[in-house]
């Protein structure tokens, strides 16, 4: 039997100056009068509709042994469109369209003379009823002489092309095509080996990175999740990175994930630091990337059944992202302490961080977790100015979680189950296999495999807005737990030497103001706090307390400055109407978290640090 001919897409960057890629489709075999298009809704591993047919421009569509009249296309819906009066006897269609790309994301496009990128969901339309067949995507270099030294970076498998040059690429199927990200430009490499697999990372945009650096640590932590699940089902991996001034996001993709992070995030260059640990920035861009390389094998490879069941026309609903997002975030940060990167005080530094996070926000008393997952599409991804009253992060708290459950698991198995043990057999029955996991199907597991009652347990986690209980877990471990109210609007918790009574909480009204604004402008009023029961709402801009102009630092300074329980004058303008409020100061609520790592002379049995101890190693042994 010959080989199906292969649909082949051709991808120019024609016009950067205009943000404009040209695409052309070759469908060498129509086998009917009319063929259907359709462009994605959604990208996976973003749960939003984000309509990327909006950028489609010029659509038109040809035979070529029909005397190239071109042909008639009608649109569906605002994502599909129609091709009619084809003849199949008369050979190859040709649909020509161009995309505006222009959303430096990693979810979509972006295209100008210093590089372009793309994922395959905004720019490859898909031929409705030839899905499965296997696709030729040909990346072709920008016109001018100009970008002649632009090069190429992408997962695709090569099919003609030289490594990192334009040419020709192979995908087996439309999934596959849609998977793998391109980056077209100047880039420069970092190159690791993790159980003979080869890694690269390419770094697009201005940077002083230091690159060995880079290298050294992304190679261990790549190594440290391989060895947990005991499996890398990948013959490449590439990160793609692009390096801007602030910015900071990443997408996961079966053989590679796509990065975005300030230039201060990387090791400099200069050599400072040699081979401490990483610093706060640059643990937050490691962290990103072991999330999204944990993602390869947890939901890329382990995936629900309702993304296996669903396309990408529409939303897919799944109570499972606490699972699939939040146990991958609990993992990252695991990774650095595993691999080393960070020691045992950093890690608790990043866990009382996650902790004072999801604690801040009144919205974790509102939303279960499961509730969380499943509205990811209308609350999570659609946040306005109340989402802090009103949802829970399913990354953070899904993070929390995973943290309690896996301490659960090891304390009382006696320290013969744990989370990482869930994981590998969720990777031996679903991950390898393909077969989708049910909605409870995590759940249900970690019961099986522990011998664990464990309903209590996801009851009050998931499907309760009771406050979760992470101070007994972490005992199990020899590490204590303690809430306190912040100093300031900066703080975010960490690890002391001693838990000591704080100092009396400062004044506090319950708001939350524009990031990097320099007036006092409003972006959050906290449900049932001072200023929310005086009247301030989101968008007011505050000018005075008691009389006194203030911008944004002075407002925290004034609310600081004033007497608990006493009044204070608060003048703002709500659009450009002048108005007064009576706002009462309360103490700061204990929501900072303090841990501290205690040891034999706190009284830590030798059971607890044994368990301490095993939950921090390495994988790899």
């Amino acid at each position: 039997m010959s080989e199906p001919a292969l649909l082949t897409y051709r991808v120019t960057p024609a016009r950067p100056e205009a943000h404009l890629f040209a695409v052309e489709l070759l469908i060498p075999r129509p086998a009917a009068a009319s063929l259907t298009l359709a462009l994605p809704a959604w990208i996976p591993g973003s749960y939003t509709i984000r309509d990327f047919a909006r950028n489609i421009v010029a659509l038109a569509a040809e035979q070529e042994d029909a005397g190239a009249v071109p042909l008639w296309i009608e649109k569906l819906d605002k994502q599909t469109w129609r091709v009619h009066g084809i003849d199949p006897a008369a050979g190859p269609v040709s649909v020509r369209w161009q995309v505006y790309a222009w959303e430096l994301t990693v979810r979509s496009a972006h295209l100008d003379r210093t590089h372009g990128y793309f994922n395959g969901t905004s720019l490859f339309l898909r031929v409705i009823g030839l899905e499965g067949q296997p696709c030729r995507a040909e990346l072709l270099p920008p016109p001018t002489s100009e970008l002649a030294d632009w090069r190429v970076a992408t997962s695709l498998a090569r099919d003609g092309a030289e490594p990192w040059r334009f040419g020709g690429y192979r995908a087996e199927d439309y999934d596959d095509l849609i998977d793998h990200p391109v980056e077209m430009g100047r880039f420069d490499l970092v190159e690791i080996e993790v159980q003979g697999v080869p890694h690269r990372m390419a770094l697009t945009g201005r940077h002083n990175a230091d690159l060995e650096r880079l290298r050294r640590d992304l190679e261990p932590i790549c190594a440290e999740h391989a060895a947990m699940f005991g499996e890398l089902p990948i013959d490449r991996y590439l990160f793609l990175t692009t390096v801007v001034g602030d910015g900071y996001g990443g997408l996961e993709h079966r053989f590679s994930s796509s990065l975005l992070c300030s230039r201060k995030a990387l090791p400099a260059a200069s050599g400072q630091g040699g081979d401490s640990l990483a610093d706060q920035d640059y643990r937050r861009f490691l962290g990103l990337c072991s999330h999204e390389y944990f993602h390869l094998w947890n939901v890329k490879r382990i995936r629900p059944w309702a993304f296996i069941e669903q396309g990408l026309e529409r939303e897919v609903h799944t109570r499972l992202l606490w699972a699939f997002e939040g146990i991958t975030s609990y993992y990252d940060d695991l990774a650095l302490v595993r691999s080393g990167c960070i020691d045992a005080k950093g890690y608790l530094e990043l866990l009382a961080e996650t902790m004072t996070r999801v604690q801040r926000n009144p919205g974790r008393l509102c939303q279960t977790l499961a509730e969380s997952s499943f509205d990811a599409w209308t609350k999570f991804y659609k946040q306005d100015e109340n989402a802090p009253n009103a949802i829970v992060s399913y990354y953070g708290k899904g993070a929390l979680a995973a943290l309690a459950l896996d301490l659960t698991l090891r304390r009382d198995t006696g320290g013969g189950c744990s989370l990482d043990d869930v994981m590998r057999v969720l990777w031996q029955r679903h991950g390898r296999t393909g077969i989708g996991v049910e909605e409870r199907g995590v759940e249900a597991l970690a019961a099986e495999i522990s011998g664990l009652d464990l309903d209590g347990f996801f009851e009050r986690v998931l499907d309760s807005t009771e406050e979760m209980d992470l101070a007994t877990p972490l005992a199990s471990v020899g590490i204590a737990l303690r809430w306190r109210p912040a100093q300031d609007a900066n703080d975010v918790g960490g690890v002391v030497d001693a838990l000591e009574d704080s100092a009396p909480a400062r004044p506090d009204i319950g708001l939350r103001l524009q990031p990097g604004a320099s007036e006092a402008s409003v972006a959050v009023v906290l449900d049932g706090r001072p200023a929310q029961l005086a009247g301030l709402a989101p968008g007011d801009a505050v000018i005075a307390v008691d009389g006194l102009r203030v911008d944004a630092g002075g407002l925290e300074a004034a609310i600081g400055r004033a007497p608990v329980g006493e009044p204070v004058t608060v003048h703002a303008f709500r659009r450009d109407e002048l108005m007064v409020f009576d706002v009462v100061p309360q103490p700061a609520p204990a929501d900072v978290c303090a841990l501290r790592l205690l040891g034999a002379d706190d009284g830590v049995d030798a059971a607890a640090l044994a368990r301490r101890a095993a939950w921090l190693a390495s994988s790899a042994g």
